[in-house]
């Protein structure tokens, strides 16, 4: 029996879902393809019920909503689960490399950059939420998470009422606007077997808008693209763990293994730069994921951005991951290192089917 003290146990990050199902369908996937798809608000009257749901007193209570975490479960307990083998507005530019390839980073029409922020939704009668960051593409409309931060996978259901935030205030406030969630695309083995090597997704989105007080309530203002408004993360693929180092970031808020709650979900964290390494955990069919520590992410951080190259001053990089599992390797009171799964080039046809995608051209 191995000591209680090298017990690695794992947990997602970011509503006590996902079991393994029997895959049950593809909604919009080519015959090749890996890409999944599932509509979500596809019309003007679709985008009005979903914002009328997020209203700002809704949105004030936000950050008192459950962040979303799918069931813990244990990792390997043996050495195994350790290292293994607007117009005139700038859009996504892309680059290849020999093995590397990626798309690069997109500043805002104006100002400094605020790609990351919060996805809130629903699954059932619960509201919950995430963290997620916007990336650049030529629709000017994606936003990267987790894929259990927009599909429920034991359901086989997409979550409901699905916006982000970027740049979220601590009341409610929403200053670069609000994006409601036109489509998913994420990998087939996410959403027909809860597979965390593919637990990301691409949601397109609609044109932002804002609330605009009028005559004692509230109307809706319709502010643009969000690429335009708040610029989009770079993508890089391929890249081999070890030969690079990233920071990840997110807004953590649930408890430590101990018990205690050092983050409060308001504010943007970030565990610093370091190199990666592959890491293994079959019971959560995990065979590629690239774990990041040490980083004491807790529930909350999910979907948020794992980044390359971040620049403080310009606040953007190219994204090579997203927060999915958070690890206590060492069975202590706090989380000591996250995962998430490998980018590689099928995430790239994922990426690129969302980036294709048109959406309806006012959302007011």
């Amino acid at each position: 029996m191995i000591p209680r003290a090298r017990h690695f146990v794992a947990a997602a990050l970011s509503s006590a879902l996902l079991m393994l199902p029997a895959f049950t369908g593809v909604a919009d996937a080519a015959p090749a393809s890996k890409v999944f798809a599932v509509p979500l608000a596809k019309t003007l009257s679709d985008v009005k019920r979903v914002a009328g749901y997020w209203r700002p007193d809704r949105l004030k209570q936000a950050d008192n909503y459950s962040p979303a975490t799918p069931a813990a479960a244990a990792a390997p307990t043996t050495s195994s689960a350790a290292a293994a083998s607007g117009p005139g507005a700038p859009v996504a530019v892309v680059k290849q490399a020999t093995a590397a390839q990626g798309v690069a980073p997109v500043p805002p029409r104006k100002g400094t950059a605020r790609t990351m922020g919060k996805v809130f939704f629903r699954f059932g009668d619960k509201e919950y939420w995430c963290s997620a960051s916007a990336v650049a593409a030529k629709n000017r409309s994606v936003v990267a998470t987790a894929g259990h931060c927009a599909y429920d996978s034991r359901q086989a259901k997409p979550a409901d009422y699905w916006i982000f935030v970027p740049n979220p205030g601590p009341n409610g406030e929403t200053p670069d606007g609000i994006y409601v969630g036109a489509s998913i695309s994420m990998h087939e083995d996410w959403s027909g077997k809860a597979d965390y090597d593919y637990d990301y997704a691409f949601v397109t989105v609609h044109r932002g808008f804002t609330w605009v007080a009028k005559d004692g309530g509230y109307v809706m203002q319709d502010v643009g693209r969000l690429q335009d408004n708040v610029g989009g993360l770079g993508i890089d693929l391929n890249e081999e763990p070890g030969s690079y180092t990233v920071a990840a970031f997110g807004y953590p808020a649930g408890a430590q293994p101990d018990g205690s709650t050092p983050f409060n979900g308001k504010t943007l964290r970030k565990c610093p730069e370091r190199a990666t390494r592959f890491t293994v955990a079959p019971g959560r069919d995990l065979q590629k994921g690239v774990e990041l520590q040490p980083c004491d992410f807790s529930p909350g951080a999910s979907g948020g951005p794992w980044l390359i190259g971040y620049d403080d001053s310009r606040r953007l990089g190219t994204l090579n991951g997203v927060n999915s599992l958070t690890w206590n390797r060492d069975a202590k009171g706090r989380y000591d290192a996250v995962s998430s799964p490998y980018f590689d080039t099928t995430t790239g046809e994922v990426y690129r089917r969302a980036a294709g995608l048109t959406t309806i051209p006012n959302v007011t």
